[in-house]
Parts: structure tokens; sequence; C-alpha cells
């Protein structure tokens, strides 16, 4: 072992307690664990999000600086705790959010672009439309016909959302002069909510991110794992403002003395669903994950293969710790948990606990469907496969190479930030509990095209499926998911896995757990869910809902944003 591990087992030894923190979107948590993973405290603070103009999302990265700090010292607090008896620190951020700052002097130029934020929406919309891009679908269809390499499949496929960060960072460097002009004089510094906040925590001294969030910015080559130099090019973004990339489980250096009265090793970076898969001991091909936070993500072990894009799914580095590399294939809506959040503010129910009971308490929605799109609308719907050829921008050559029927009809992934949020099909009969019902339906619906999504792309067998995430604890949620997919759901104890994962990664940077097996057996089940009723009779319902959905396209006209 060599001196370092020493220094840091040995201190881990002392200090028997290790802290993991989760920036969420609407949530921070900050979890104190024990060496067998019981949360012995746990604070937290919604997240401030700022709304500028119509389709902006923003964070003040000052306001976010504060919730941090605080939460650790009230959680450390709050288990009778001083922080030298803390061991190292794990942090699960979200993803996509991002920030740039002067290099020079640590002010940022601007606050958090939240990976919500839609003002790139024409600028994406311009690119997928645009003759570079079909350009490249078509150059890289014929390279992987020659070569059969997954890299120009990939290529072959790209297309943009706003959740990317890169046309979003494009559009910063567009439009905020002060920004462009740091970044040609090498005086601007990038980073998502983990480098930042790694920055203030060693008060500047480290700058630095970890694989998986870079792999989830959308300007990650993550066949050969480093920041896309083409993609850089491509949108006019200087490579000198991306931080280095670092494992997962690493010692990234200490938090400053000043700070919290003592350094603090901080031990792991992660993006928050890569955390909830590695705290949900996802280790193994085939796994699979399902979070229901501010969003639906549905998440896949593929091992150390990186899935190539197909509808509706995309690679991503789970981890990386040292020689090893996990890869995860994915699958997300943006709302789920933010449109509960949103019926309660405008009273529709008293508790979240009582949404289950409401949805329960008439047979059916009456009719009523509910399309959750705040923030554009990330899903499949029924398309004639010219169309979708058409959006691919495959020549009509190539068409013929790949044996494509232009008469079929098949379900094609579609990203639309102009689509509208709408309850459609209500009547004056239509109550509280019908509307509530429809909501909480909508999230099944879309778990439901999710898992079929998975089901017909992945190459590995799909194993255990275990859910997590604040809208997991909806009992009519789950078991409306475990019958339309006729497959069991696991459910933890502790659903906030983002928070665990991150100190799952520190505990095993610190030596304060030995390996994954003993990992393993701290993660406890609360219920598994089990089918009960027959994915049939939920089919009239969900047609109405893709129906729906149809209708919500495109609502918004581009200059609305």
């Amino acid at each position: 072992m060599s001196r370092c591990k020493e220094g840091r087992a040995s201190a881990a030894a002392a200090a028997t307690y290790v802290v993991g923190v989760d920036v969420g979107s609407i949530m921070l948590r900050c979890h104190v664990y024990d060496k067998t993973a019981q949360v012995r405290s746990v604070s937290s603070k919604t997240v401030e999000t700022l709304h500028p103009h119509l389709g902006w999302v923003e964070l003040d990265p000052e306001v976010l600086w504060t919730q941090v700090t605080d939460v650790i010292k009230e959680a450390v607090q709050a288990a009778g705790l001083q922080m030298n008896q803390i061991a190292g620190l794990g942090i699960s951020t979200q993803r996509g959010t991002f920030i740039t700052w002067n290099k020079k002097t640590g002010k940022p130029f601007h606050n958090f672009i939240s990976w919500k934020d839609q003002r790139a929406a024409e600028l994406v919309n311009s690119w997928n439309r645009g003759v570079i891009l079909k350009a490249i679908h078509v150059i890289s269809t014929i390279l992987y016909f020659l070569t059969r390499s997954d890299r120009y499949l990939t290529a072959s496929s790209l297309t943009f959302t706003t959740q990317h960060v890169s046309l979003r960072l494009s559009w910063i460097l567009q439009n905020i002069t002060e920004v462009q002009q740091a970044a040609n004089e090498n005086n601007c510094c990038f980073g998502t909510i983990d480098t930042w906040l790694l920055y203030k925590l060693t008060k500047g001294s480290v700058y630095a991110t970890d694989y998986s969030n870079a792999s989830s910015t959308g300007i990650f080559e993550p066949f050969q794992m480093c920041w896309s130099s083409v993609l850089s090019k491509l949108f006019s973004i200087p490579m000198s403002i991306y931080p280095p990339v670092e494992d997962t489980s690493h010692s990234f250096g200490s938090v400053d003395a000043e700070i919290f009265g003592v350094p603090i090793p901080i031990v792991a970076l992660v993006a928050d669903q890569q955390a909830a898969m590695f705290g949900q001991c996802c280790f193994h091909a085939g796994d699979v994950k399902l979070t229901m936070g501010t969003g639906i993500f549905w998440d896949v072990n593929t091992g150390n293969r990186l899935h190539t894009p197909g509808a509706g799914l995309y690679p991503v580095v789970g981890w990386k710790i040292g020689k090893e590399v996990v890869f995860l294939a994915e699958g997300n809506e943006s709302d789920a948990g933010s449109t509960i959040k949103w019926a309660k503010e405008l009273d529709l129910f008293t508790s979240v606990d009582e949404t289950s009971r409401m949805a329960r308490n008439v047979i059916d929605s009456e009719g009523v469907c509910f399309v959750p799109s705040f923030s554009g609308l990330q899903v499949l719907v029924p398309c004639p496969s010219r169309w979708y050829l058409r959006a691919s921008v495959v020549s009509e050559h190539l068409k013929t190479l790949m044996n494509i029927s232009s008469k079929k009809t098949r379900e094609v992934p579609v990203n639309d930030p102009y689509a509208c949020a709408s309850f459609m099909g209500l009547k004056p009969s239509t109550t509280r509990n019908h509307l509530i019902r429809a909501m909480l339906e909508s999230i099944a619906f879309r778990n439901k095209q999710l898992y079929d999504t998975i089901v017909k792309q992945m190459r590995v067998p799909l194993r255990n499926i275990r859910a997590d995430g604040g809208v997991s604890n909806n009992s009519f949620v789950m078991q409306m998911t475990s019958d339309l997919i006729n497959k069991k759901i696991d459910k933890p104890v502790n659903t906030d896995m983002s928070c665990l994962g991150a100190a799952f990664l520190a505990g095993l940077a610190l030596g304060f757990w030995t390996d994954k097996e003993q990992l393993k057996k701290l993660r406890r089940t609360e219920i598994v869910f089990e089918p009960q009723r027959d994915a049939g009779e939920y089919k009239l319902a969900m047609d109405n809902w893709i129906k729906a959905v149809q209708r919500s396209l495109n609502w918004y006209s581009q200059t609305s944003y």
C-alpha cells in the first residue's frame, strides 16, 4: 500500500463517518453515514432557481455555495459530531448545469445555466436542421458501412438537444462578450456544478471534474475518454476552458480548513444519475436503475462496452475507478417530480403522501391526459419510417443499403423544446382526483416507453430493476409501472441514492469500505413491487396519452424563447 493510501486509511480509521452531498434540481441534501451505511443525520434545502426570461432557468452561484456549506455544517451538527470525525466527502451533482468564471479573480461571468434552460432552443433547432449535421450523418454512415466502427455509427445519429451543455455554452460565448474575450485570452474557466464546488471548497487550488460529469455534457468523446476537439471546433469553443478530467473515486484535495475548521478530504465527484446507480449497487452488466426525481432516468449498466446511441437511449460514463471504466445506457424524461411539485403549488393536494390515495379514489382518469412538458419533451411517438429517415438525413442510396422500408410506421424519439405541458380531455365532471391520477399515469406511461426502448436496444440481458428518487415513494406510480413492464421493481429503504452513491465512492477511496461486495451487503430493500394487472388493461389509456403528447408538440413559436 502506498504512503498516500496508508495515510488516508489511517485517517478513515480515526474518523468514522462519511458525508454524501447531492445537489439536485429541486433539493440539496447532505447525509452523514456510519460504517454500516446507516444515515446518522440529514440536512436539506430547496434549490433556488431563477427565471429571468421565458424558458431561461438559472441558479445563483453564491446562493448555491452558501447552501452547500450550510447543509454540510447542519448535517454534521445534527449527527452530534465534530468536523474532525468526518473521514471524507463525496459530492453528487445535477448534470449539464454549468458556469464560466474568470481564471484570475474566480468571479463568475454569469449565473449557472441549468440543464433545463431553453435559451439555446433556436440554436439547437438550427444545428439539427443544418447542412453541416446532414453531412456528418451521411459521411459517418458511409464510414460505418466501410469500417463497422461504433464510433462512426454514433456520429451517424448525432443530434443536439437543449440538455447538452455544448450549444448552451456556445450561446453564452456568442452572447456574453466578457466570456468570449476571456476565453480568447485564456482567462476563462468552464465547469459544471461539481467543478465549481471543488474550486470553491479548495479556495481555487483545485480545478477538475470527473468522467461521469464530463461525459454528460455532450462535448466529451466517450470512445477516446477526452473532451471532443471536433465538437469544440464545430461550436467555436476553445479547448483551453475545459477542466482536467479525473477518476470518479479519487483524492481531489481537501476542503480549505477555514471553511469547516478542519481540512476534509474530497474523495469523490460524481454525476447524480451515476451516483444513484452506484448507490443502488448496480455493478453488473444488465443491472437497471430507475430514478424518478425531478425527471425520469432509466440507466442500464453496459459494463466496459459503450452503447451506441439509438432511438431514445444515449451512452454515458458510469464511473471510472483506476483501470475500471463502466458505461451506462440512459433514457430520460425531464419532468416527473417537477410536475408533482407544480401541482402542490396549485393546491391540487396538501401532502405528496396523499397523491396515491387520490389516484386510487377513482377507477380511471375519466379520459383526462396530462403531458409533462415544462422543459420540452423527450418522448417516443408513432411516425412513418420515411419521416424518421428525413430527420436523420440519410440518402436514398443509404436507405437501400440499410434495407429500411418507407411504408412502415415506427416509434421515433422526439426532442421538442417547443412542446407544451397540458391537460387534455377535461370535462365538467373532472375532479382533483382525476387530475392527479392523470399526472401520475403520465409518469408510468413514460416509464413504459423507456423500458420498451431498453428491451429493444440492449445487447446485454437485463437483470435487477431498482428504483429510487422521491417519486419512487409513490406506490401508485410504482405499482402501475410494474404492471406496465410486467417486471418486479425493488425499492430501497433509503431513496436518496445519489447521496449514498457519492458516499460509497468516497468511502472506497478512503478505505472506509473495502470493496463493492461489502457495499452490496449494506444496501437494504424496503419493498419489491410485483405485477398485479395485465399491461393490456392500460392500452386504451396509454393510446390516448400518446395522442395527447402528439398534439402538444411544437406548441410554442420558436421566437418565444
